[in-house]
């Protein structure tokens, strides 16, 4: 693994959730996707097309859709988090590959995320590493803020008294690792085993290694469990004994 020097001091491991501590082919982000649209129709009163338009846009703009709805109707947040993570995980298996790596790895382990913490926590659980975390900092942690904004990160590690210099961020959106990078974190590039479209852009990253086209990664890898395998055998003998 290139680069794995940069890992050494690493104390705190932070994970974003969807499309990063399970792939996308498990199809749970398509699901939350659709019932965000769903709302929009029912709330606003327009057909699938114009509420697909305006989540869209809304997340454009504003960052998230919920933001959007947010700032120009008013909405409840807690009931529109309740209902767009209301999905079947069911086709979602336990990984015990993934538990495994993540348990053996030294210090302290969270997830961050900009979905809510009931949607972390169901879908941890049906992964069986949900034991795994100290804890988990949703949008609702985050004071509605989503990620890449700057400030969420740093409630973050205020709320949890973490040194960035001693903590690596995992995650499957580029530029969700600026601010990270920035801060002075590790940063890992989750890539999907099922690239689709950008096939090509995704083989590029891994091709041309961390920093390609000067977005910033110590790491890029498109299979998060063998890559902590590799950081507990490698950097952390005692952990992966």
């Amino acid at each position: 693994m290139r680069n794995i020097h940069r890992f050494l001091d690493v104390e705190t491991w932070i994970f974003d959730l969807d499309n990063t501590l399970y792939p996308p082919h498990a199809d749970l982000w398509p699901k939350v996707d659709q019932k965000i649209t769903t709302y929009i129709s029912t709330y606003l009163g327009v057909d699938g097309l114009t509420a697909r338009a305006i989540q869209k846009y809304y997340y454009q703009t504003h960052g998230t859709t919920l933001n959007g709805l947010m700032k120009e109707h008013g909405i409840d947040p807690h009931a529109f988090l309740d209902f767009v993570h209301d999905i079947d995980r069911s086709n979602l298996s336990s990984d015990a590959q993934l538990a495994g790596a993540i348990e053996r790895l030294p210090g302290r382990k969270f997830v961050f995320t900009n979905g809510s913490r009931r949607h972390a926590e169901d879908t941890m659980r049906q992964l069986g590493i949900d034991h795994l975390f100290e804890d988990v900092f949703d949008i609702v942690a985050s004071e509605f803020v989503p990620k890449p904004a700057r400030r969420p990160y740093e409630r973050f590690l205020e709320a949890h008294a973490i040194s960035p210099i001693t903590a690596a961020m995992f995650e499957d959106i580029p530029r969700n690792l600026e601010v990270p990078a920035e801060l002075g974190m590790r940063t890992v590039l989750v890539v999907p085993d099922h690239r689709g479209d950008n096939k090509d852009d995704w083989d590029r990253l891994l091709e041309q290694g961390p920093g390609a086209d000067g977005i910033r990664f110590d790491a890029v890898t498109p299979n998060l469990p063998e890559f902590l395998e590799i950081l507990a055998k490698r950097l952390l003998p005692d952990a992966g004994a």
